[in-house]
C-alpha cells in the first residue's frame, strides 16, 4: 500500500511538472509574440515618411520633459478662476507626482528593458534628448495620462481633450524613438490607474444635479451701499479682513463701517446694535463672526450679506459670495434668498455644532487641510484626536420608547446634509432643505481606531460599521456622563447635559447671487 502511495504521488508530481512546463512556455510564445508585434510596430512608426511628424514630434514630446506641458496647462486651468478647475489642476499634479515616482524610481528598476534601436528613425525626428534609463514603462505616458485622468476626475469636460493630448504624446514617444509601443500603453495604464486611486483616498466633490437650488428674489439694487452696515473683525482669517477693506470702501462709499477688535468688547452686542439701525447688516469674518451676526439679522428681520473675509469661509462659499468679487456683484444686484438655520438648546448657528473630540479634531483638520487635502489632514486629525478622547455617552429614547445608551467619540451635526458623507464633509448642495446632518462615530478599541484611520485615508469612512449617519429636523440627546462643551461653528461654548437640536426652516434671509456658481 505504501509502495502503491509513493508511486501515484511520483506520478502526480511529474504531471504537475509537465503541466507548469506547459505553461511556462505557452506563456514564452504569448511574450514572443507580444516582442515581435511591438518591435514591428515601432519599425513601421520608425520606416513611415512624414514631414508632419517629422516637425511636431519632437516638439511635442519636448514640452513633455519633465511635465512642463502639463504644468503649463494646470496654471491655465487655476487662472480660469472656476473651483473645479483648480481641484482638477491639483488633482492632476498630485497624480503626476505619485505615478512619477512610481515609474522611474520602482518599475524602471524592476523591469531593466534596454531602449529600442534608433537606427531606423529619421535623424530630424529624434528626440533632442535620448533618455539613458531603462525603457519600461514610458514615464513620459504616465505622467501625461495621470494628469488628465485626475484632471478629468473633477471636470469630466476635459476628459476627451486631455486624453487625446496625452495619446498624443505617448505616441510622440514611440516615433522619436524613446519607446516602444508597450512601454506606452503600460506607462497609460499606470498613469489612469494612479489617478484612480486619488479619487479613492480624496474623493471627487460632486453637486447633486437633482438637488433643487435655492429660490432666489430680486431685490433692491444698491450700487454705493446706502442703508447697509458692515460689522467686520480685522483680524479674522490672520488678517484677511483687514485686506479687503480697502476694496469694500471703493465698491459701496455709502456703506457704514464698524470694526471689531478693541479689548474688552462684546462682539455680540456691537453687532445687534448695530443690525438694529440698519437696513442690511453685511459680516466679513470668520464663521463665529457670521453666525452672531447671522442670529443678529434674524432678530431683526433683515438681509445678512457674507464677504469671504475669514480662513475657510464655508457660508460664504456655500453662499455664492466667493470671491470676494463675487459678494461685491451679489449685494450691488441686491438679489437674495431665504436658507434654515440650525439651532441648539436655542443658539443658532449656520454650519455646524459638534461636541466631545470633535472640536479637537476640526481643530487639527483645518490645520492641515490646505496643505494636503481635507481627506487626508481628517486622517492626520483622527489618529491624533481618537485615541485620547474621551468617548460620549449618548442616552436616546427609541421608537418604542425604550431608553438606549451609546458611546461616541466624535458627534458632529450639520445645518444641512454635507457632501461626501464620512468625517471629511466638503460642501452643502442645498442651504433650505429643512434637515440637520448628524453624523456618529463610535470608536472605543486600538482596533477599532485603527480601522477607522484606514478608512479615512482610503475613502471608505461611510462603510464602517461604527459610522452612523441621520438626516432630521430635530433631534434630543441626554449626556449622561456631562457636562461636555459645545462648539457651534468652531466657537467654543458653554457645558451642556442635553442636547436639543432643531432647524429653523428658511429663518435667515441672505444677500446671494443670481445664480451661485458650481463648486
Amino acid at each position: 500500500m505504501t509502495r502503491e502511495r509513493k508511486t501515484q504521488g511520483k506520478q502526480t508530481r511529474m504531471r504537475t511538472n509537465t503541466t507548469e512546463a506547459g505553461n511556462t512556455r505557452r506563456w514564452r510564445s504569448v511574450r514572443h509574440q507580444i516582442d515581435a508585434l511591438d518591435v514591428a510596430t515601432f519599425d513601421a512608426i520608425a520606416n513611415t515618411k512624414s514631414p508632419l511628424l517629422d516637425a511636431t514630434m519632437p516638439r511635442l514630446t519636448r514640452a513633455a520633459d519633465r511635465s512642463v506641458l502639463w504644468i503649463v496647462i494646470a496654471g491655465l486651468m487655476t487662472l480660469t478662476g472656476r473651483p473645479r478647475a483648480r481641484r482638477g489642476a491639483a488633482r492632476g499634479l498630485v497624480s503626476i507626482a505619485v505615478t512619477s515616482l512610481i515609474a522611474n524610481q520602482v518599475s524602471k528598476r524592476l523591469h531593466r528593458r534596454p531602449r529600442p534601436s534608433i537606427t531606423q528613425v529619421p535623424a530630424q525626428r529624434l528626440a533632442h534628448r535620448i533618455p539613458q534609463s531603462t525603457s519600461f514603462p514610458s514615464g513620459h505616458s504616465a505622467s501625461a495620462m495621470a494628469f488628465a485622468a485626475g484632471a478629468a476626475a473633477e471636470w469630466p469636460a476635459l476628459s476627451v481633450p486631455l486624453r487625446m493630448l496625452a495619446g498624443l504624446v505617448g505616441f510622440s514617444r514611440v516615433a522619436t524613438g524613446a519607446h516602444y509601443p508597450s512601454d506606452v500603453l503600460a506607462g497609460f495604464a499606470l498613469g489612469e490607474t494612479i489617478a484612480w486611486l486619488t479619487t479613492k483616498v480624496v474623493p471627487v466633490e460632486r453637486i447633486d444635479p437633482t438637488q433643487d437650488d435655492l429660490t432666489v428674489h430680486a431685490g433692491k439694487a444698491n450700487p454705493d451701499g446706502e442703508g447697509i452696515a458692515l460689522v467686520i473683525n480685522p483680524k479674522s482669517g490672520s488678517g484677511r479682513a483687514g485686506k479687503i477693506l480697502p476694496e469694500v470702501r471703493r465698491a459701496f462709499p455709502r456703506m457704514r463701517i464698524v470694526e471689531l477688535g478693541n479689548d474688552g468688547e462684546d462682539y455680540g452686542q456691537v453687532t445687534r446694535d448695530t443690525a438694529a439701525s440698519c437696513e442690511v447688516l453685511a459680516v466679513a469674518g470668520g464663521d463665529g463672526t457670521v453666525q452672531q451676526a447671522a442670529a443678529a439679522a434674524m432678530h431683526n428681520g433683515i438681509p445678512l450679506a457674507v464677504f469671504p473675509a475669514g480662513t475657510f469661509n464655508h457660508f460664504a462659499k456655500d453662499l455664492g459670495m466667493f470671491p470676494l468679487s463675487a459678494a461685491i456683484d451679489a449685494i450691488h444686484a441686491g438679489t437674495y434668498a431665504k436658507v434654515d438655520l440650525g439651532e441648539v438648546n436655542g443658539t443658532i448657528f449656520v454650519n455646524t455644532a459638534s461636541i466631545g473630540a470633535y472640536t479637537d479634531f476640526v481643530a487639527i483638520r483645518e490645520k492641515y487641510e490646505h496643505r494636503i487635502g481635507k481627506p487626508l489632514a481628517a486622517v492626520v486629525a483622527a489618529a491624533r484626536t481618537l485615541g485620547r478622547g474621551k468617548a460620549v455617552r449618548v442616552r436616546v429614547e427609541d421608537l418604542d420608547g425604550d431608553t438606549v445608551d451609546a458611546k461616541f467619540s466624535l458627534l458632529f451635526i450639520g445645518n444641512g446634509r454635507y457632501e461626501p458623507r464620512g468625517f471629511a464633509p466638503v460642501h452643502r448642495a442645498a442651504l433650505d432643505d429643512s434637515r440637520l446632518d448628524l453624523r456618529v462615530l463610535g470608536v472605543t478599541r486600538l482596533a477599532s481606531r485603527a480601522r477607522v484611520v484606514l478608512d479615512l485615508f482610503t475613502g471608505r469612512m461611510a462603510r464602517n460599521k461604527r459610522y452612523q449617519q441621520f438626516s432630521d429636523a430635530e433631534y434630543h440627546l441626554e449626556l449622561p456622563d456631562g457636562p461636555y462643551r459645545i462648539a457651534r461653528d468652531g466657537e467654543l461654548g458653554e457645558q451642556i447635559d442635553r442636547l436639543d437640536a432643531r432647524v429653523l426652516p428658511r429663518a435667515l434671509t441672505v444677500i446671494t447671487p443670481a445664480r451661485r456658481k458650481k463648486r
